[in-house]
């Protein structure tokens, strides 16, 4: 096909771009498959790409032979779908990104009430590590659509919100907050971003910022969303995440986490040899990507 005509794909957010092979090995790549595997499966992709084609259409299609290869790496690949798979709520990712966090080494506290200087607010995400005096409140924007960018207005408001909390009575230290937040598990659009650099809110995005967004946090920590095995049917994702069972690091700890699926002893085997793979697999990729 590289003497052929380019062929156009249509994006998550509607818009078109030209399918470019390299950059689906890239992406292959970096979940954790070898680079014959990975060129194989672009190799086949390519050859019976049709114009107008969804790029969901290529991830589903990369994804469904990425499992006949190898399960965690195929979940290390499903891993943005499967932050989309948390919803339809906010509730469940802001959980999600509370446990990322004290993996971290942060304590954290959700859904908290701050005094303001003139009204009170309830923050989705508050965080602290007082051993270095950093204390932070974030806003969380959860969307079901991989297509949907957090947009300028948002930021807009958050940073009116956080104005408010850093200005109140530092004596009363009702509000010891010195960092202000805007977390989406999407993307930013490109004013946001704008606006968020020069007016000093921070944000955390799927790829922002570029060094240490959500896929590199979630790599490093070896966090990753329960909906990433793909071992488990949909329902039995959403009877864990109801259980409070948010994370793959979870069941690794504590199989028990499991009990509520009633699943045969071969099933967790099943479950757990995914889960511990994903979590070994992300460490050796973390270790080459760091050095």
């Amino acid at each position: 096909r590289s003497m052929m005509a380019p062929i156009v794909i249509t994006k998550a957010d509607g818009s078109s771009e030209v399918f470019d092979p390299e950059r689906l090995v890239r992406s292959l790549r970096r979940s954790g498959a070898g680079e014959h595997a990975a060129r194989r499966i672009a190799e086949t992709i390519t050859s019976t790409i049709a114009p107008g084609t969804s790029s969901r259409e290529v991830y589903t299609r990369a994804f469904a032979l990425l499992r006949k290869e190898a399960r965690p790496v195929a979940a290390r690949y499903a891993l943005r779908r499967a932050l989309l798979e948390l919803g339809p709520t906010g509730h469940p990712f802001e959980d999600f990104i509370s446990h990322l966090y004290r993996v971290e080494g942060w304590q954290v506290e959700t859904r908290k009430i701050m005094k303001g200087k003139c009204v009170s607010h309830e923050v989705d995400f508050y965080a602290s590590r007082p051993e270095q005096n950093t204390y932070l409140a974030a806003e969380l924007k959860y969307h079901n659509d991989p297509g949907y960018k957090t947009d300028l207005k948002v930021a807009l408001y958050v940073k009116s919100r956080f104005d408010d909390i850093f200005d109140c009575d530092p004596a009363a230290r009702s509000c010891p907050i010195d960092r202000g937040l805007l977390v989406t598990n999407t993307k930013f659009t490109s004013e946001a971003i704008a606006y968020a650099e020069c007016s000093g809110v921070e944000l955390l995005g799927w790829g922002y910022p570029v060094e240490n967004g959500l896929f590199v946090r979630m790599s490093r920590a070896r966090v990753y969303p329960i909906t990433t095995l793909t071992c488990l049917s949909s329902a039995e994702k959403r009877l864990l995440i109801e259980g409070g069972v948010i994370a793959v690091d979870e069941i690794v700890r504590n199989r028990r986490a499991l009990d509520s699926l009633h699943l045969t002893p071969e099933r967790v085997g099943e479950l757990l040899a995914e889960a511990e793979g994903l979590l070994e697999l992300s460490s050796e990729l973390y270790d080459t990507v760091s050095t």
